[in-house]
C-alpha cells in the first residue's frame, strides 16, 4: 500500500513540474521573441516604464543604444542592427515611451514627453541592464535622447551619432518667431497645439504619420509593408498623450514636471558635449545640412558627415552610413 501511494505522489507531483515548466516555457515565449533582422524582443522594468527592446549580437561586445524618433520605431534600425553585429557590437533598440511594447507600470504616471523624461527613462533603461556606458545612436527624437543624455550623465556615454546635430530644446528660443518658410515646416506643431489637433492625430494616426513620412522624406520610395511594420507602435495605448505633450511641451503651452527642473535649468544653458560625436546631415536639415551652426557646442572628438538625396530617417533611408558612423565614434 506504501508503494502504491508513493507511486501516486511521485506521479502527481511529476505533473505538478511539468505543467510548471509549460507555464514558464510560455511565459518566457511571451517576454522573449525573434524581431527578425533586430534580434530577441524583451521587456523589462526601468523606471517609471516596462520597456519593450530588441537584442542583438555577442554578450561581451560593446553596448550600442539605437533610438528612434516620431513618427518612427525601432524598425528603422531594421538593416544598421546586423551591421553592428557582424562587427561585434552588442546591440539594443528600445521602443520610446509611448511607442510599441512600452508602457507605463502606474496608469497614475503623467504621461510626460519633455526631453528631460526621455532621457532619464534612457538612464533607467541602462541601469536596468547593468549597463555602465554605451555608444548611444539617433534621430528625431532619439537623436535629441541621445544628445540630452550625453550632455547631462557623459560619464555613461562612450561615443555618439546625431542626425541633424544638437537638438537639445531651449523653451525661450522656442517663443521666438522663425521665418515664413521654417514655420511652415513646423506647421503639425501648430496643429497639435489645438484640441482640434489633438482629436484629429488620434483618429487619423495611420495616415497622419505616413504624411510625416512622405514629408520628410520625399526620396524614399518605402512600401506598405515597410511603413505597416512600423505603424503598429503607434497604437500603443499612451502614443497620443506623449506625443501632445511632446510638441506642446516645446511651446511651452504645456507645463513639463518639476522633478526635472533642475535638469531642465542645466540643459537651458546649452552645456557642450564632450563625447566623442559625429553628426549627420541629410536633406531633411536644408539650409543647416553642413551642420555649422552647431558645430560648436561639441567639444570633444569631432566630424560632421552630409548625406545628399537622403530625408529625415536616416538609420532607414541610409543603414550603411549611418551603422558606419557608429563604428567610427565607437574607435
Amino acid at each position: 500500500m506504501k508503494t502504491i501511494v508513493k507511486i501516486k505522489n511521485s506521479f502527481t507531483n511529476a505533473v505538478l513540474l511539468i505543467a510548471f515548466l509549460l507555464v514558464n516555457v510560455a511565459a518566457i515565449a511571451q517576454t522573449e521573441k525573434s524581431e527578425g533582422s533586430l534580434g530577441t524582443l524583451k521587456q523589462i522594468n526601468a523606471g517609471l516604464l516596462n520597456v519593450g527592446y530588441t537584442e542583438a549580437g555577442p554578450s561581451n561586445g560593446t553596448p550600442v543604444i539605437l533610438l528612434h524618433g516620431w513618427p518612427y520605431d525601432i524598425h528603422s534600425y531594421n538593416e544598421v542592427v546586423p551591421i553592428l553585429v557582424s562587427k561585434g557590437y552588442h546591440v539594443f533598440t528600445p521602443y520610446l515611451r509611448g511607442f510599441g511594447t512600452t508602457t507605463f507600470l502606474s496608469k497614475e504616471t503623467f504621461r510626460n514627453g519633455q526631453q528631460a523624461a526621455l532621457a532619464s527613462d534612457l538612464i533607467a533603461f541602462m541601469d536596468a541592464l547593468k549597463i555602465d556606458k554605451a555608444v548611444l545612436g539617433g534621430f528625431d527624437w532619439g537623436a535629441r535622447t541621445a544628445v540630452v543624455t550625453a550632455a547631462l550623465w557623459p560619464e555613461r556615454v562612450k561615443g555618439l551619432v546625431s542626425v541633424s546635430g544638437y537638438l537639445v530644446v531651449n523653451l525661450e528660443a522656442n517663443l521666438k518667431p522663425l521665418p515664413p518658410t521654417a514655420e511652415l515646416g513646423w506647421w503639425y506643431q501648430y496643429y497639435f497645439a489645438t484640441e482640434r489637433g489633438k482629436q484629429g492625430y488620434t483618429q487619423n494616426t495611420y495616415d497622419f504619420n505616413k504624411l510625416i513620412w512622405k514629408i520628410a522624406s520625399p526620396l524614399w520610395n518605402f512600401d506598405k509593408a515597410t511603413y505597416d511594420q512600423t505603424a503598429q507602435s503607434f497604437d500603443n495605448p499612451d502614443h497620443v498623450a506623449i506625443v501632445m505633450h511632446n510638441y506642446r511641451w516645446r511651446q511651452s503651452l504645456e507645463a513639463g514636471e518639476s522633478k526635472y527642473d533642475n535638469l531642465e535649468k542645466r540643459l537651458a544653458s546649452k552645456p557642450a558635449i564632450k563625447v566623442p560625436t559625429i553628426t549627420i546631415g541629410s536633406d531633411f536639415d536644408g539650409a543647416f545640412a553642413d551642420g555649422k551652426a552647431y558645430a560648436n557646442k561639441f567639444t570633444g572628438k569631432y566630424e560632421h558627415r552630409i548625406l545628399k538625396g537622403i530625408g529625415h530617417n536616416v538609420p532607414q533611408e541610409d543603414p550603411k552610413s549611418f551603422a558606419q558612423a557608429i563604428i567610427d565614434v565607437a574607435k
